[in-house]
């Protein structure tokens, strides 16, 4: 037999084997023994925390006969048979390859049949968030009622693509990343049923280079074993990680500190020669900076064998840099971090970095000595003296004044007071009202829409940010379409906020089109203008001058499409005063129909026929 990599020899065939998920695999165990099985769940998690090996380990569990406290026996045909992928009744399926409506309806109706050999049918879905909108829509009434003896695991790294009618239908588990020393753990444990000469500090280093995906630390393993002839070194683990040794990150530090520019420039330098990452220095380091930091806030925090460091050397860094200093270190290296992702000269970034850490005047803004504390201490005592004297003489010259009477608190009675208008404190805006796409909603507006828009609005306002949410608490749908749907805000200055808020905008359209499974554009416009445009539009597009409707929505001419909201006048005040008695007739003539035209986009309930 060909060779298999570790996580794939090593993969879980229990849930007690599972590493880091004690929360996750007890509520599994404790559902099957207790016979409390739901129909669909949706675990959920980083990549390699043993999302599908806990899907494969269920799925054996729910159909073996011989399960004792909820873990499969491993020995019955059944397991054997799902263990090496060969039980038809259990189905994996790569979510990322298999997107489309097509198989997912597939699914939906092979979902109906029994079990062939098993007791329930067990459907896996990997990386589920890379199903399309249309096969989630497919999806949806299946695992809402699902056909009896039918479960569905859905797996993804990316939760917050799934939509929210997906995820209130599933039971959801969270998947947390496995710390350093299960890793650390697990690893030993494989390689001493191996058999296999190791140096621990070489598994702390494989265990932090993973991350928290346990995958990870195994391939990475695997790599070690195979470069260092089955055996692991300290020596050989960094060079695969492209760590840096602990060693050179001390001394690196100290020279950083005590600010010796150049020799920390020769020791970065000696770094990369020896072919280390540039990003993973950059996140070694950081890492070391807070295991000093964590050692000066408490040494319990840290546990030292894992460092490859120390007590003697914790105290020693420990005193060479404040808490603030610390502080200042990190938000550098991660700003650097930021700015090294696209480039091609990481050494450029790194001797910056190296000598602004090292610059002397960075250690005296953030940390002061006792004898400059008390110099600062003794000058802002001055000034605030000072101030306080200038208070005692300003109040006293006005308690002078108002006993000599210079002071006028009143207008005299003689002096006629000119009356002054006064000036609003914030000025108001030009807010202007996009026509253009206010009308295309209004041709085709429906009751029906406008029904649907507000039983979706609060799953959609949930969707949002809070400042989202908060900018739209004082808004409302008032007319909807297949294609469109038109906003009103209480407030001017809020509806203008929003307008300029294309980030808004495109959240609002993305939360209604996976909620309704429809694009639709989204208008913004002012609460107290929205009577005056939706009477200007059944005037203007309802009837034409010989009652017939009108085929042009709006006027080609660009400065017509958007006009100014408060500048949209009724087209009473824009019609000549004087008519002949044909168009008098003409206008009393096709009434009825405005009015049957008004009802039908806004219904009969909200318009109101008035006599003028």
């Amino acid at each position: 037999m060909s060779y298999q990599a570790l996580y794939r020899v090593w993969r879980p065939q229990r849930f007690d084997d599972m590493v880091g998920q004690q929360v996750v695999t007890r509520t599994l165990k404790n559902a099957i023994i207790t016979h409390q099985i739901s129909h669909a769940y949706l675990f959920a998690g980083p990549r390699g925390t043993g999302k599908t090996s806990a899907a494969k380990i269920f799925a054996k569990a729910v159909n073996c006969h011989h399960s004792q406290d909820g873990e499969p026996c491993n020995q019955c045909d059944t397991c054997k048979a799902i263990t090496n992928g060969q039980l038809n009744d259990v189905i994996e399926i790569d979510a990322a390859s298999n997107n489309g409506v097509e198989e997912i309806r597939d699914i939906r109706d092979k979902a109906k049949y029994a079990p062939t050999q098993a007791d329930y049918k067990v459907y896996i879905i990997d990386e589920v968030h890379m199903l399309s909108t249309g096969a989630f829509n497919a999806l949806l009434k299946t695992l809402e009622e699902p056909p009896a003896n039918v479960i569905f695991i859905l797996a993804t790294t990316e939760p917050h693509k799934i939509p929210l009618t997906i995820i209130s239908r599933v039971q959801r588990f969270d998947f947390r990343r496995i710390t350093a020393t299960d890793s650390f753990g697990r690893m030993k444990y494989i390689l001493d049923q191996k058999k296999v000469k190791y140096d621990e500090k070489a598994l702390w280093v494989i265990a932090n280079a993973a991350e928290g995906g346990m995958r990870d630390a195994l391939s990475i393993l695997d790599q070690v074993l195979s470069f260092s002839d089955n055996q692991v070194e300290l020596d050989d683990a960094l060079l695969v990680t492209g760590s840096v040794t602990k060693q050179l990150l001390k001394q690196y530090f100290l020279e950083v500190c005590q600010n010796k520019s150049a020799s920390a420039l020769e020791t970065m330098k000696k770094i990369l020669n020896e072919g280390k990452d540039g990003q993973r220095f950059i996140e070694d380091l950081i890492s070391f900076i807070r295991d000093v930091l964590l050692y000066q806030e408490s040494p319990e925090l840290i546990k030292v064998e894992s460092t490859g460091l120390k007590d003697e050397d914790f105290v020693e860094l420990s005193k060479a840099a404040s808490s603030t200093a610390l502080y200042r270190m990190i938000d550098d290296l991660n700003n650097i971090q930021m700015e090294m992702r696209f480039t091609t000269h990481p050494d450029v970034y790194l001797e910056v970095l190296t000598v602004k850490l090292s610059q002397p005047d960075t250690e005296r803004r953030v940390e002061t000595g006792p004898e400059q504390s008390q110099v600062n201490g003794a000058k802002v005592q001055g000034d605030v003296e000072q101030l306080q004297a200038q208070i005692k003489a300003l109040q006293q010259t006005v308690k002078e004044l108002q006993q000599n009477g210079s002071v006028v608190n009143k207008p005299a009675k003689s002096v006629a007071a000119k009356p002054v208008k006064e000036q609003p404190r914030v000025k108001s805006r030009n807010n202007r009202v996009n026509l253009h796409k206010v009308y295309p909603v209004l041709g085709a507006a429906t009751r029906q829409d406008l029904a649907k828009m507000k039983d979706l609005w609060s799953d959609m306002l949930n969707m949002l940010s809070v400042p989202q949410r908060s900018l739209l608490h004082v808004s409302q749908p008032v007319a909807a379409s297949p294609d469109g749907i038109i906003v009103a805000f209480d407030y001017a200055f809020l509806f203008q906020q929003a307008t300029d808020d294309e980030a808004l905008i495109k959240a609002m359209e993305d939360g209604l089109q996976r909620l309704s499974g429809d694009e639709r554009k989204v208008v913004f416009v002012p609460k107290d203008q929205w009577p005056q445009i939706r009477r200007e539009y059944i005037q203007s597009h309802g009837l034409g001058k010989n009652g017939q409707t009108q085929q042009k929505a709006q006027p080609e001419n660009s400065e017509q499409r958007s006009a100014p909201a408060n500048a949209v006048t009724p087209v009473e005040e824009t019609a000549p005063t004087e008519q002949a008695p044909a168009q008098e007739e003409a206008k009393e003539k096709p009434q009825k129909d405005v009015v049957a035209t008004a009802q039908e986009l806004f219904g009969s309930d909200i318009v109101k026929v008035e006599n003028n």
